[in-house]
C-alpha cells in the first residue's frame, strides 16, 4: 500500500509541474474582442448623421472619424488573429488533459504489463538472508560479517572463490589464504590461493603458486589440476625433460575425455617442437606477461620463439628496467610491490630483498602501504636487505 501511496505523490509532483507553464500561458492569453468591430462601425455611422444633421462640424467630423477609424483598424486586427489564439488554447487544453490522464494511465498500464506489482518488499537484511540469484548480494552478505568478524574463517572460506571468479584476484589470493590459516589446507583452498597466485603473476607459476600445490598434493595423490600446474613451473624453469615427464604422467592417469587434455597435448608438442592445436597461447608467452614494464604484442610474439636462456634474459631485462623507472620515480607503490614479486618469481631473493627495502624507504613501514609491503614480505619470505632473518 505504501508504495502506490509513493507512486501517487510521485505522479502528482510531475504533473503539476508539467502542467504550471500551461496554466500560465492560458492566464497570459487574452480572447479577442469581435464586438469591438460592430462598435466602432456604429460610431463612423453616427458621425455621418450628426455631420448631416448640422450637430457637429465637417473639421470635427473628420478628426474624431479618424480616431475611430484607427480603432477599427486594430479591433479588426484582433479579430484576424482570435483563429490563432483559439486553436493554442485548445492545443494547450489537450497538452493539460494529456498531463493528467493519459500519462499517468499510460505509466499504470507499461508497470503492470512489465512490473511485478504483487512482489513483497524485501529490505536489505531479507535480501541477504537470501542472496541466491545475486552474487554480489552473497558478497556484501560475507563481507559485512567478516567486517565484524575478520576471524571467521568459513566466511574467508566462501567468499574466496567468488573473488576469483568476478575478477577481484588479489582479494582472492588474500581470502584463501585467511580460509588455509585458520580453517587448515584443503585441496580446493590451496589449489584457489595456488591459481589467484598465477593469475597475479600473469600465468607464472610463482615458488609460493608451488609450494601450496605441493601441499596440495600430499593431502589429495594426483589431483590433475596441481599435477597440471607443477609440470608448467617446471617448464617455465626450462626444465623441458622433468616437464615432458610430468605432462606425460598427466595424461597417463587422466581419462580420454578430460577436458584439460588438449592444453597437456599442447605443452607436450611445444616441449617436444612439435605445432599445438590451439591458438590459446603457451606459458613462455604468459611468462613474458607476467613480466613488469608494460611488454607489447610485439615482445609477446617474439618470446614464443625465443629459446628458454634468452626468454629468460628478455623477461629479467624487463625487471631491470621497471627497477630503473622506479629508482627515478620512487613514489610508485605498485611499481615496488611488481619489483619486489618479480624478483621473487625469477628466485633472486636478495634483489627481491633490496627492492624491498628501497620500498619501505619511500613508504615507510608504518604506512599503509608499507604494511602491505611487508605483508608481501612475508608471504615471500623476504627480509630488507641487512637485515638478518
Amino acid at each position: 500500500m505504501l508504495f502506490w501511496i509513493l507512486v501517487a505523490i510521485l505522479t502528482a509532483a510531475v504533473a503539476v509541474v508539467l502542467l504550471l507553464p500551461l496554466l500560465r500561458a492560458n492566464a497570459r492569453a487574452e480572447a479577442p474582442r469581435s464586438h469591438d468591430v460592430e462598435v466602432y462601425r456604429d460610431q463612423l455611422d453616427e458621425l455621418t448623421r450628426d455631420e448631416k444633421a448640422g450637430l457637429i462640424s465637417g473639421e470635427d467630423a473628420e478628426f474624431a472619424r479618424a480616431e475611430v477609424a484607427r480603432r477599427l483598424i486594430a479591433a479588426n486586427d484582433a479579430v484576424k488573429a482570435s483563429t490563432g489564439q483559439v486553436s493554442s488554447m485548445r492545443a494547450n487544453r489537450l497538452a493539460q488533459l494529456c498531463v493528467i490522464i493519459l500519462l499517468p494511465l499510460l505509466g499504470l498500464c507499461l508497470y503492470l504489463t512489465t512490473g511485478s506489482p504483487d512482489t513483497p518488499d524485501a529490505p536489505l537484511s531479507a535480501r541477504l538472508a537470501n542472496p541466491d540469484a545475486d552474487p554480489n548480494i552473497l558478497i556484501a552478505q560475507a563481507e559485512q560479517k567478516l567486517a565484524q568478524n575478520p576471524e571467521d574463517g568459513a566466511g574467508w572460506d566462501v567468499l574466496a572463490p567468488i573473488y576469483y571468479r568476478t575478477g577481484r584476484i588479489e582479494d582472492a589470493a588474500v581470502a584463501f589464504d585467511r580460509a588455509v590459516r585458520l580453517l587448515g589446507p584443503t585441496p580446493a583452498r590451496l589449489g584457489g590461493y595456488a591459481e589467484s597466485l598465477i593469475a597475479l603473476s600473469g600465468g607464472l607459476v610463482t615458488t609460493e603458486a608451488q609450494t601450496a600445490l605441493q601441499k596440495s598434493l600430499i593431502l589429495e595423490p594426483n589431483d590433475p589440476r596441481a599435477e597440471f600446474y607443477l609440470a608448467l613451473a617446471l617448464k617455465q624453469e626450462g626444465k623441458k625433460d622433468l616437464a615432458l615427464a610430468a605432462f606425460d604422467q598427466l595424461v597417463a592417469r587422466s581419462p580420454q575425455d578430460a577436458p584439460w587434455l588438449p592444453l597437456v597435448n599442447d605443452h607436450i608438442a611445444s616441449l617436444k617442437g612439435e605445432p599445438t592445436t590451439t591458438d590459446s597461447g603457451t606459458a613462455d608467452t604468459q611468462a613474458v606477461e607476467a613480466a613488469p614494464g608494460n611488454p607489447t604484442s610485439d615482445d609477446i610474439a617474439a618470446a614464443a620463439t625465443m629459446a628458454d636462456g634468452d626468454r629468460r634474459a628478455m623477461i629479467e631485462g624487463m625487471v631491470d628496467s621497471l627497477s630503473a623507472k622506479l629508482a627515478a620515480e620512487p613514489a610508485n607503490f605498485e611499481g615496488w610491490m611488481r619489483l619486489v614479486r618479480s624478483y621473487a618469481v625469477l628466485d633472486q631473493k636478495d634483489k627481491a630483498a633490496d627492492a624491498l627495502k628501497q620500498g619501505l624507504a619511500a613508504f615507510p613501514a608504518d604506512s599503509e602501504q608499507g604494511k602491505q609491503l611487508l605483508a608481501l614480505a612475508d608471504e615471500l619470505d623476504l627480509k630488507p636487505s641487512g637485515e638478518t632473518p
